[in-house]
């Protein structure tokens, strides 16, 4: 029951948070692809999310991180050909294919955004991630902060917020977040 309360509470937090002021770049961490290579419907509302941000004038580029996933596809690559399809210029685009997880996304994120580590960023992902996300990026840049993708089927999601649960744990307790 703790666990459930757990993963809920991360979700509402999530989608309380909200972006104040300028930032250097809008991050999107990785997520799924589909086998034919279009973005999973978690990956689209991210990347929808940045470019609402960017749109909004909250930063000059948008930074997609994220590695090669189980079929095949580079989700950063998959997520920049959505932001261009969105009609985010090239130069505004910003691609880091290596990482694997959230830990690494903010720490390779950092040789993609203006200013490096010294850069003030907005992490746009899914509600129940937001937390550990702000947490890990603020290890990586001197300011961070992070907000919810919204959109279609963003609703709370109880598998992947419980699975949260323990990724937050799991960090806290190796002094990452």
């Amino acid at each position: 029951m703790v666990w459930l309360v757990s993963a809920w509470g991360l979700t509402l937090r999530g989608r309380r948070a909200v972006a104040s002021g300028h930032y250097d770049a809008i991050v999107v961490p990785g997520c799924a692809v589909r086998p034919d290579g279009r973005p999973s419907g978690a990956l689209e509302r991210r990347v929808c999310g940045a470019v609402d941000a960017w749109r909004k004038g909250l930063a000059p580029v948008v930074v997609l991180t994220g590695g090669e996933g189980a079929h095949g596809h580079v989700e950063a690559v998959v997520a920049a050909r959505r932001c261009r399809e969105l009609g985010i210029p090239p130069e505004a685009v910003a691609v880091e294919p290596w990482s694997r997880t959230t830990k690494e996304n903010a720490s390779f994120a950092v040789h993609h955004v203006p200013r490096g580590a010294g850069a003030r960023v907005l992490v746009v992902t899914d509600a129940y991630h937001v937390v550990r996300a702000r947490r890990l990026f603020r290890r990586s840049f001197i300011d961070a902060d992070a907000i919810a993708s919204h959109g279609r089927g963003a609703p709370h999601r109880w598998r992947p917020a419980l699975r949260e649960v323990g990724a937050l744990v799991r960090a806290r307790s190796r002094g990452w977040a």
